[in-house]
């Protein structure tokens, strides 16, 4: 944490910036972001975090995977394919956490095989303790759904394959 007042009544530390340097680690931890850098009247907080490449990442009790499977996730292709070049993929718009339901236990929005259309829900992404849905950009068959119930994804990872 990096901090680089303008004058010396900014030098001091307040309760605030306490506050402002937790809510930056919580922000870290919801978003499995490493490293979160801002700048706001003349003060400058850089929060960061080292992980280890063998560490993984829990998933959240609140959406923890019902004890029956609601759909198998078809195998992704060979890898080393980059699926979000496939000309029906959908790809994530932002960084979070993927679930195939509304809730725990609740039927998946969608499973392999079936029928969508453009705008139906597909999954919603948990963004920063928002639910936010991800709508089917083409009218097709489900082939593939490429993430687990729960997992983390990036910006641009493929989601579903749609044919």
């Amino acid at each position: 944490m990096a901090r680089q007042p303008d004058d010396k009544a900014a030098a001091k530390f307040s309760s605030d910036d306490s506050a402002l340097v937790r809510e930056l680690a919580l922000l870290l931890d919801e978003t499995s972001l490493t490293e979160i850098e801002i700048e706001r009247a003349g003060l400058r907080l850089r929060v960061a975090r080292n992980i280890s490449v063998a560490a993984t990442m829990p998933v959240p009790a609140a959406h923890a995977a019902p004890a029956q499977v609601a759909a198998p996730a078809a195998a992704p292709a060979a890898s080393g394919t980059d699926m979000s070049k496939h000309p029906g993929a959908v790809t994530s718009p932002m960084v979070g956490t993927a679930y195939w339901a509304p809730e725990p236990g609740a039927k998946p929005f969608v499973e392999v095989g079936a029928k969508v259309s453009v705008g139906q829900t597909l999954l919603i992404i948990e963004a920063m303790k928002t639910m936010n849905q991800i709508p089917s950009t083409r009218a097709g068959t489900v082939t593939q759904i490429l993430v687990e119930d729960g997992q983390p994804v990036e910006f641009g990872e493929a989601l579903v394959i749609i044919e």
